[in-house]
């Protein structure tokens, strides 16, 4: 199948990234929110990002009015009526898009691909709230989109090949790595990377180093270009959090708890970069590793 319009569910970290990296590559796209509110901040995201690479020459103006020309903001479901390919992008929280998608899917035309950009949960589960679960794919996209080069793309028990290969086709001509993945929690990169993080929340919480010595050594002797804090700030310490619940409740091994020190820094609004405090300090110039205290 051909897919020339694609509709994007959330404009918020991963949706936004989403939507421009697809109006870059050609498509027509449909930024849909629940509010105006959310919807301009994600499109004022979209639209600092083409100026800053319109400032350091990656891009011409007339280029970036092009990109921004291609992208349709709304806060109305049915304006992705006619999209081809829909993908959401919303909370981490499967009651909530359970029922997006049971609004969404009477509304979109009969053939449209529809993907979940879930980190975590299974795919078939949001399959099967719809009346055409095998058009339903995975695709796990990484932050930031306009910059991470891998895309994750899950087949359930329900996709039909048709659908899985729109998929495949969807991320290469985004000029992405696609990879196939099992419909399995955590897919491949979280199943190896949010193990590798929390165990240096626990390596801290136990003294084994602080903060800046645990990343510091971590870049030097295992060539990683983050430390595991650093990139725990990065991810979001909440969406970290979320990800490990539904992981340990999925497997159930400590290697996927969420530690102390990270239930207690998402209870206190210490989401990391985002929200300013996490394991470091983001008000200065430079982050600067803080101790929790907790």
């Amino acid at each position: 199948m051909e897919i020339s319009k694609v509709g994007v569910l959330g404009a918020g970290l991963m949706g936004h990234g989403i939507a421009q990296v697809a109006a870059q590559s050609g498509y027509d796209v449909v930024l849909r929110e629940v509010d105006q509110e959310r919807l301009d901040k994600g499109l004022g995201r979209i639209q600092k990002q083409l100026a800053r690479a319109v400032e350091k020459g990656r891009m011409e103006q007339a280029e970036a009015d092009a990109v921004l020309g291609r992208i349709h903001g709304t806060t109305d479901y049915n304006d992705l009526a006619d999209s081809d390919l829909v993908v959401e992008a919303i909370t981490e929280d499967l009651g909530l898009k359970l029922e997006m998608w049971r609004e969404l899917d009477p509304i979109v035309k009969d053939g449209a691909v529809l993907a979940t950009n879930t980190s975590s949960l299974s795919v078939i589960d949001q399959a099967a709230a719809t009346r055409r679960p095998e058009r339903f794919v995975g695709l796990h996209f990484f932050n930031p989109v306009q910059q991470m080069a891998l895309l994750e793309v899950v087949k359930t028990v329900t996709t039909d090949d048709e659908s899985l290969a729109a998929g495949f086709a969807f991320g290469e001509k985004l000029g992405k790595l696609t990879v196939p993945a099992k419909d399995k929690t955590g897919f491949i990169v979280n199943r190896l990377l949010v193990p590798y993080m929390l165990d240096a929340i626990r390596a801290y919480e136990e003294g084994v180093a602080p903060i800046e010595e645990i990343d510091a050594a971590m870049k030097a002797g295992a060539g990683h270009p983050m430390g595991p804090l650093l990139l725990s700030d990065f991810v979001g310490l909440d969406t970290l959090k979320s990800i490990a619940d539904i992981m340990f409740d999925e497997y159930r091994e400590r290697r996927f708890a969420a530690p102390p020190t990270l239930r207690k820094m998402v209870s206190a609004g210490w989401y990391g970069r985002k929200s300013g405090r996490g394991f470091y300090d983001y008000s200065g110039e430079k982050p600067v590793a803080v101790d929790p205290g907790l």
